[in-house]
């Protein structure tokens, strides 16, 4: 399987593409006037704390307030005491007036101000570190035992004289060595101590910290063995790029390209083209039937029809073979639009 990512850079936004054979799989966007809120952390001020909901509102000097449930909201080891009749109060946890450090869930959409979480995570290459927590995860991605077993052993050993941060190895860790692992933590540590020094001296409602660009956040998140090349059309870019594999991630500096032909790079295989499309309503199949993406604030509803395609026998072989189509294309539109959450396919 040949894979690749590309990169398109223009003044108001950046494009990213994750393609496999010629297909693109995943498209990521992220505009100069509306960088993503995920992963950014806040000092906030809760303005409102709702039993009823279980939920608390926070200002973080965003246009709407956030909204924090109290599942996502972290327990110290004297408050993990089994649950009495009734269950939780939120208030037990915060009060209004008070201020949290809280980081972003889910981006605002429509109505809805964007979810936070006071469950810290800070990813790097290799791992994530939970701050205030303890223990080693693995990533249920890594299928071999053998391999599962010495990267969580490894990462015990590093982290033996932190008592204060737990780690989840991620995916791209496979194979990765000891030196390789002992400098993911260390920057981790640093960047950890950093935050803290920021959110002690920040005001509540403001920003802490920031995630990486998307240039950045894709070599971080993205980049697997099995990608062949990654092809950038801004040298400003590929020259931070290649800085930033040089510091992180030393083996793939010559996988990084800059193209520089005069045919739009997201052109080369209908990129553009999946965008327009992912971006409408509705989606032909090439049998001649078509799927309807309506997304609203609670859920996603996907309809499967015919259309044109009238089969060539009986109605049972026609839905069977458009369904069949459906579920290969409904699962692709998915990842290209980044949809989650409650998804009902009729």
């Amino acid at each position: 399987m040949k894979e690749e990512i590309l990169i398109n850079v223009t003044p108001r936004e950046v494009r990213a593409a994750v393609v496999e054979n010629g297909v693109a799989q995943e498209i990521h966007v992220e505009r100069a006037s509306r960088r993503g809120l995920i992963g950014n952390i806040y000092t906030g001020r809760l303005s409102r704390v709702l039993p009823g909901m279980q939920a608390a509102f926070i200002d973080v000097g965003l246009d709407r307030t956030a909204f924090l449930h109290a599942s996502d909201i972290a327990r110290s080891s004297s408050e993990d005491a089994p649950e009495r009749e009734g269950g939780e109060n939120i208030r037990e946890f915060v009060q209004e007036g008070g201020e949290l450090l809280v980081q972003v869930l889910k981006d605002p959409l429509g109505t809805k101000g964007a979810r936070l979480t006071t469950y810290i995570t800070i990813p790097s290459r290799y791992l994530v570190m939970l701050p205030n927590s303890d223990g080693v995860g693995v990533s249920a991605r890594i299928e071999d035992e053998v391999e599962r077993e010495r990267l969580r052993t490894l990462t015990e050993q590093l982290a033996e004289d932190d008592a204060d941060a737990g780690y989840i190895v991620r995916t791209a860790a496979e194979g990765a060595q000891f030196e390789a692992l002992r400098a993911d933590m260390i920057f981790l540590r640093k960047l950890r101590d950093a935050i803290s020094e920021s959110a002690a001296r920040a005001e509540a409602g403001s920003l802490v910290h920031s995630d990486l660009l998307l240039p950045q956040r894709v070599l971080r998140d993205m980049l697997s063995p099995e990608i062949d090349r990654i092809r950038v059309d801004s040298q400003s870019v590929f020259e931070s790029l290649r800085d930033f594999a040089e510091k992180f991630i030393p083996e793939m500096v010559p996988k990084i390209e800059l193209y520089c032909e005069d045919r739009p790079l997201l052109d080369l295989y209908g990129i553009e083209d999946d965008i327009e499309r992912a971006l409408k309503r509705k989606v032909p199949l090439k049998s001649g039937g078509y799927i309807i993406f309506d997304q609203t604030e609670a859920m996603t509803t996907i309809d499967v029809n015919t259309g044109a395609f009238v089969g060539h026998r009986n109605l049972e072989e026609t839905i069977f073979r458009t369904n069949l189509e459906a579920a290969v294309a409904i699962a692709r539109q998915l990842r290209l639009r980044n949809l989650g959450g409650i998804i009902i396919i009729d």
